[in-house]
């Protein structure tokens, strides 16, 4: 049975430093799907119930992501099956964050109010004051990294490590090909390529060639080169962007790998199922390998992750910080395919 997260005995409380928890507290709000204008900020939002395995995190920084858009706008429409037919199960944007620990689920042992963990809660809430996240997902945030920095980091860095490692398998040495350097997941997968020791090309606009330069990829600005003509080059392609067609399978060496991340957006009902399905036929006549994925909450790697932040070797790209009152805006942006690495909220 969930459990009201307010119901801290003061006379008895958990090992670690007690934190008062209102009965409501303010949170961005949906209750019906539609463009990012549908959020508003609610000052009453309820307190989230725990699950058994739950921690309630009185969240420090939350960060936003393409997913956040999908949710809010029910877009792809069949996703509604599982997010809610009529109406979204998912009211408050925001699967990254981190914070501080002020209650427990009923089975959770090894948290104690007081922890400063980071995690990825696919059921959104970090744009609110407290969210609730499955204990078995989080890990705990180094003191010498920022809550912005972990909660830059789950989501996206998730999806860069498991793409590269799990799914390419790069190794040093190796040309990586990065479709979409400039994102989210591009910022964070050139990073963790070169800490591997692969050779990294990056695909961006003019306008973010200077970042993902000093993330020590070798740029293709897509609004003046031709990525297409270099026929062969890559032992590896990691595509944030779906725009690639034939050439998808032209730019890798005979024994390449290609992971897809994402794809276009254009149709409402079913992208990026047909691009998915389409460029898997491509690969299977080519006898290069084809790899889709949605990253899971590992804390094996998520623990890595924290490693790279903590020694340096991958700093997270923020674009800037917000308020609630501003996650709509932010998230039109997103949508448009218009913000550069990432957005982090202050739910405070």
């Amino acid at each position: 049975m969930p459990t009201h997260p307010t119901a801290i005995d003061p006379a008895n409380p958990p090992t670690g430093s007690l934190h008062f928890v209102p009965e409501t507290m303010r949170a961005v709000w949906a209750d019906r799907y539609g463009d990012p204008s549908v959020l508003a900020r609610r000052d009453d939002a309820p307190i989230p119930q725990l699950g058994e395995h739950d921690v309630l995190v009185h969240v420090h920084a939350a960060a936003l992501n393409p997913l956040d858009w999908h949710y809010t706008t029910g877009t792809p429409y069949f996703m509604r099956l599982m997010a809610g037919v009529r109406r979204p199960k998912r009211t408050t944007p925001g699967a990254d964050l981190a914070g501080t620990v002020v209650a427990l689920g009923s089975g959770v042992s090894e948290w104690r109010t007081g922890d400063a963990i980071v995690g990825e809660t696919p059921r959104g809430g970090g744009c609110g004051e407290y969210a609730a996240l499955d204990a078995r997902h989080a890990v705990a945030k180094p003191d010498d990294v920022g809550f912005d920095d972990a909660a830059a980091t789950p989501v996206a860095g998730l999806t860069a490590i498991q793409a590269l490692r799990t799914h390419a398998a790069v190794q040093p040495g190796e040309r990586v090909l990065i479709n979409g350097a400039a994102g989210g997941v591009g910022t964070f997968a050139v990073q963790i390529a070169r800490e591997i020791g692969a050779i990294v090309t990056g695909v961006c606009s003019t306008r973010n060639a200077d970042m993902v330069t000093g993330l020590g990829a070798d740029v293709v600005d897509y609004t003046v080169d031709d990525i297409t003509r270099r026929v062969g080059e890559f032992d590896a392609l990691i595509d944030n962007v779906g725009n690639l067609g034939a050439a998808s399978v032209d730019l890798l060496a005979d024994d390449g790998r290609y992971v897809m991340v994402s794809g276009p957006k254009r149709n409402r009902w079913l992208d990026p199922l047909p691009a998915i399905v389409r460029t898997r036929m491509r690969f299977a006549r080519s006898g290069r390998s084809f790899h889709q994925f949605t990253a899971s909450p590992l804390r094996s790697d998520l623990d890595a992750l924290m490693e790279y932040l903590q020694s340096g070797a991958v700093v997270p790209q923020i674009d800037r910080t917000i308020g609630l009152d501003d996650v709509g805006d932010a998230l039109t942006e997103i949508g448009n395919g218009h913000v550069p690495a990432k957005i982090v909220v202050h739910p405070a």
